[in-house]
């Protein structure tokens, strides 16, 4: 059985265009050509559309149907990687077109005199926003030379991801962190906490790691709305410090502690930022690193109040 290129659309319920474009990229093949050299087609290539037709339909792109075709199952991993591949990228274009709807409603809700400033918050972004800005912000302001792990390990705490479907305030949160980190520092350069400078980049990989643990602990604490307290995570934050310092926990290393801390520079309004950005509408703000870091420094400064009323109730 053979049939001419307009028979073999007809069965197949496409156009002629379809069949013949198809058939010029190699992906149709033919049975055979007659006498004045036209196109025949076996049912081989009625089954073969019907298939192509279905791969279009999952959005595939030519070369990936290509590479479906040339398996010898037809439905077998390269069909499972390829379908795999169009999810993830699907998934991408949904989440940059929520982040624009975002962006769109930001735009139309805000009173007319707040537009413009709007407008170019977030029209610095790309769709879906990318964290590389923030990125680069912290690499600058850690200790140069730190290792390689420490600083991945510090980024994935410090570094809010982007949520895949963003509440309005969550995008505008995301592009003022991208805009607070992005822009000139008027100094030349961001402020660095003294413990940068006497602890070195080794000293300073051993301060986040402990950092990191004592945040984790007060992480539980901060969920619950738990006063600050002295008690194991404030412990392992005098620790870090100590360590990094190259001095013990002691009273009087915790009461020099709180009166360094009181002078180191300030980030408050990243982690602020920071929060909105993690935390869905309506609910608890998420803990942060810079959340934690007031718990704890609060926690600080209530165990030295209580020492110092203990020392002065021993007769």
């Amino acid at each position: 059985m053979r049939w001419s290129i307009g028979e073999l659309a007809e069965r197949a319920g496409v156009t002629v265009k379809t069949v013949r474009f198809y058939s010029d990229r190699g992906l149709l093949p033919e049975a055979s050509r007659s006498t004045g050299g036209h196109r025949r087609y076996g049912p081989e290539a009625l089954e073969r559309l019907r298939l192509i037709r279905s791969l279009r339909t999952l959005d595939l792109p030519l070369p990936a149907i290509r590479r479906v075709l040339v398996d010898e199952d037809g439905a077998g991993g390269l069909l499972e990687d390829a379908v795999a591949d169009r999810l993830r990228r699907l998934g991408g274009e949904l989440s940059a077109l929520r982040w624009r709807e975002a962006a769109l409603r930001l735009v139309r809700d805000c009173p007319p005199e707040e537009r413009a400033d709007r407008l170019r918050l977030v029209g610095a972004l790309d769709t879906p926003p990318s964290t590389a800005p923030l990125v680069r912000f912290w690499r600058a302001w850690l200790p140069p030379r730190m290792p390689a792990r420490a600083i991945a390990a510090f980024l994935e705490a410090a570094v809010p991801q982007p949520p895949e479907q963003p509440h309005p305030a969550q995008a505008l949160a995301f592009a003022r962190l991208h805009a607070m980190t992005t822009a000139p520092c008027p100094a030349g350069r961001r402020p660095q906490p003294h413990v940068h400078h006497v602890a070195g980049a080794r000293g300073a990989a051993v301060l986040y790691a402990g950092l990191t643990e004592a945040y984790e602990l007060a992480g539980p604490h901060l969920r619950r709305a738990r006063d600050p307290f002295p008690g194991e995570a404030l412990d392992a934050y005098v620790t870090a410090y100590a360590s990094a310092y190259g001095s013990r926990d002691t009273r009087d290393f915790r009461r020099l502690l709180a009166a360094r801390l009181t002078a180191e520079p300030r980030l408050d309004r990243y982690w602020e930022l920071t929060a909105v950005v993690l935390t869905p509408p309506g609910g608890r703000p998420e803990p942060t690193p810079g959340s934690a870091d007031d718990w704890l420094r609060a926690a600080l400064r209530r165990d030295n109040a209580e020492s110092a009323c203990e020392v002065r109730a021993v007769p």
